[in-house]
């Protein structure tokens, strides 16, 4: 560049501009009085920054940031004494495994900001770091995977307000030197994999305004003085191990706005105290262990928009004070053992999107006005005795009988007791003709013992599915074709029906069986009802109207937006996490991918097929097997080794939620790179170039906004793909990152 000729210059900023080339390697000599240099966001700033940058004695701000600047970050960066803002964030700069260049910046006593964001450094934090100018205000290097510990000397840069250092390898505890911050505002450690206990150290910091701690591996209790920071606003203390209640003086926090405590082991009950936290606009208290009633006085928080208390142990009734939350616009109650009734002055609630109380103990009729105009049948499933509207798919509440005499009573169950009484015998002779007449039939169903719905004979089978002609067929498998039927009541079906010529299809229906019999959930297939004997086998299974993910992803007829692919992939990530952590025995699907994603005619996804499925024992973590699952889709201990484990499940998932939103399949990868990696090269500058074309378009609203949503899925992929699997994310915690993304696109 020419402009870099003129030796005179103080100031060049060019940062934001259709810019390419590289630094001058003479930099120093043709700009010794430059004392701004800015050239960050530019198209294509590549090579290395110059040993001989060091020559621009004069230089008090160096902006190079969200460039393609590569090579070690020099450690003559150390002569420019004069440096106040250093910002190299979004590059591909790394350094020696000591960070040596950190050393070389102690020379620099006016730094006040240092930013090193999203740089593969690799390396240790020195113990040198405390050594940094005094007037070091702000640090951010999180995912520059950084590994080691947090030096104890960090402590020594009391005049830090922001310190962001997640998204990296550090572990070891949190050291106690940083109580000496007092002055630090906003303080992110998220992301790493720190042990121990969040000391009263944590109190000191009385200007702090928000605390990221969230997925390490924290343990113990809150401290009881956290609410004695009254200047906390945002508190995200998710994805731990932390076990203790939540401590009443969190109420004192009146200016808190956000409160994530989800995915711990948090037990007690909801303190009285949490409605005085009236901004809060969100509150994550879920996967838990919380436990007793909900308080009444959760009615005052009238700001707040999203509160998720679900998968805890809590009891009781929802409080008719939860009417006075005019903000909420989302609510998930789900998976307690809440009674009772569904207040209908929740119907008063007009910003309601989203109300889930599926999988607890309520009954009565579910209100119909207001926000439950809209809200899904799903979100009232596996209750007690839910009645109301058909749309809901409940029964029909019964009519009053106030006025009915006691004596009709009396009467109306004198006369069932008599039908009862004539119809047993009836019954039993009726059962005892038809067995002896049915011993001749060829087939004959053989139910599931407590899944099925109706009985279904081989012939009617037949019947339903055209003698399951070929028009018939909807698709096969290892181990099978399955057909689509119709039965003379007009449901649709689908049966699978297994090829007995396969020694292994005798063991995948047995499987399918085991597995299949104890299981209910919104996102599994389910199973009307089974049909064997010798010579026959299959399956009968509620009927998928829109087929597979798999049809969607590689049809040019279909197409799926950004939302609808993400809220398959809740639904799956849903029926994993129920297998993986919501059953008496963990049970391990073994073969998750699109294939095996079903979509019903409101394209809910179902997980489907079990035939290589395994039930892990009490106390059992992983066991071995021969059986080997599709290719691409593999864990590496499974392929390898035959090891299965919840783990594998997660790791399959983590590859098709790569596959859904790149639509590139695993196997079609050569040579030593695979979908992963291709992924992980591209991200997070170039989530453009990895993601489906057909998905965002660069003339599309709101793209930038997208692709971060994109980009943040597919980190939770990645976490999923982890080659170790005790470093991959579990399902409950994908299920809550997913659902929290999935909110940020709505906002989109």
């Amino acid at each position: 560049m020419e402009i870099f000729n003129i030796s005179g210059l103080r100031e060049i900023d060019l940062s934001s501009n259709n810019l390419s080339g590289s630094l001058p390697p003479n930099i120093g000599s043709i700009l010794p009085n430059i004392e701004r240099l800015l050239l960050g966001e530019l198209t294509n700033l590549v090579g290395t920054i110059p040993h001989s940058i060091s020559n621009c004695s004069k230089l008090t701000i160096l902006g190079l940031s969200g460039n393609k600047l590569s090579g070690l970050i020099p450690n003559s960066l150390g002569y420019l004494t004069h440096l106040q803002y250093l910002d190299l964030e979004r590059n591909n700069l790394t350094s020696d495994s000591s960070l040596s260049f950190l050393i070389s910046l102690i020379n620099c006593r006016n730094l006040t900001l240092l930013s090193l964001y999203l740089n593969p450094l690799n390396g240790i934090l020195p113990a040198s770091t405390g050594n940094l100018s005094t007037s070091l205000t702000k640090v951010t290097a999180s995912s520059c995977k950084i590994k080691g510990r947090l030096p104890n000397e960090i402590g020594n840069l009391r005049s830090l307000l922001f310190l962001d250092l997640s998204g990296n390898n550090l572990v070891g505890s949190i050291p106690t030197s940083i109580g000496n911050l007092e002055n630090l505002q906003r303080f992110d450690l998220s992301n790493n994999k720190f042990t121990g206990f969040i000391g009263d150290y944590l109190c000191k910091l009385q200007s702090l305004g928000a605390i990221y701690f969230s997925q390490n591996q924290l343990s113990g209790s809150l401290p009881n003085c956290l609410g004695n920071i009254t200047s906390l606003r945002q508190i995200y203390l998710g994805s731990n191990k932390l076990s203790s209640n939540i401590p009443p003086s969190l109420g004192n926090l009146q200016d808190l706005v956000v409160l994530d405590l989800s995915s711990n082991n948090m037990v007690g009950s909801l303190p009285q105290e949490i409605g005085n936290l009236k901004v809060a606009t969100q509150m994550d208290l879920s996967m838990n262990q919380f436990s007793n009633a909900i308080p009444t006085e959760i009615g005052g928080l009238q700001n707040l928009a999203y509160l998720s208390l679900r998968h805890n142990k809590l009891q009781g009734a929802i409080p008719d004070s939860m009417s006075n939350m005019v903000g909420l616009e989302f609510l998930d109650l789900s998976n307690n053992n809440i009674s009772g009734i569904i207040p209908r002055s929740l119907e008063k609630l007009q910003y309601l999107k989203y109300f889930n109380v599926s999988d607890n103990k309520l009954y009565g009729e579910i209100p119909s006005g207001g926000p439950f105009k809209n809200l899904s049948s799903q979100f009232f499933i596996y209750n007690e005795a839910l009645c109301g509207s058909s749309r809901f798919s409940v029964p029909p509440c019964p009519s009053s009988s106030k006025h009915k005499s006691n004596r009709k009573k009396l009467l109306v169950v004198f006369i069932l007791l008599v039908i009862a009484v004539a119809f047993v015998p009836i019954t039993f002779v009726i059962l005892w003709i038809r067995y002896r007449r049915d011993k001749s039939a060829p087939q004959q169903a053989d139910s599931l013992s407590t899944i099925i719905t109706e009985r279904i004979s081989y012939y009617e089978l037949l019947q339903a599915t055209n003698a399951l002609s070929e028009s018939n067929l909807i698709g096969s498998g290892s181990f099978g074709s399955v057909y689509k039927g119709v039965l003379r009541s007009g449901t649709a079906i689908a049966v699978k029906v297994f090829n007995l010529q396969l020694d292994a299809a005798f063991k995948s229906f047995d499987t399918e069986c085991e597995v299949l019999r104890s299981l209910r959930h919104r996102n599994l297939v389910k199973v009307i009802t089974s049909c064997s004997n010798l010579d026959f086998k299959a399956l009968v299974l509620e009927y998928m109207a829109n087929g597979s993910l798999e049809k969607y992803l590689y049809s040019h007829n279909y197409f799926l937006d950004t939302k609808q692919r993400l809220s398959i992939m809740i639904d799956v990530a849903c029926a994993l996490e129920y297998l993986h952590h919501g059953c008496s025995l963990p049970v391990i699907h073994c073969d998750v991918k699109p294939s095996n994603v079903l979509l019903d005619e409101d394209m809910v996804a179902h997980l489907s097929d079990f035939g290589i499925s395994k039930l892990l024992g009490e106390d059992q973590g992983d066991l071995y097997t021969k059986t080997i699952a599709t290719l691409g889709y593999i864990a590496p201990e499974y392929g390898q080794d035959g090891l299965v484990s919840t783990k594998c499940d997660v790791y399959s998932y983590g590859i098709m939620l790569l596959e859904t939103f790149t639509r590139r399949k695993p196997n079609e990868f050569e040579g030593d790179l695979c979908l992963k990696q291709w992924v992980s090269y591209s991200l997070p500058e170039a989530v453009m170039d990895v993601v489906d074309v057909n998905l965002v378009t660069p003339t599309g609203n709101h793209i930038r906004k997208e692709l971060d949503v994109v980009a943040s899925i597919m980190n939770v992929a990645l976490d999923c793909c982890a080659e170790s699997p005790a470093r991959r994310t579990n399902m409950k915690d994908i299920v809550g990152m997913l659902q929290k993304i999935k909110i940020q696109l709505s906002a989109c």
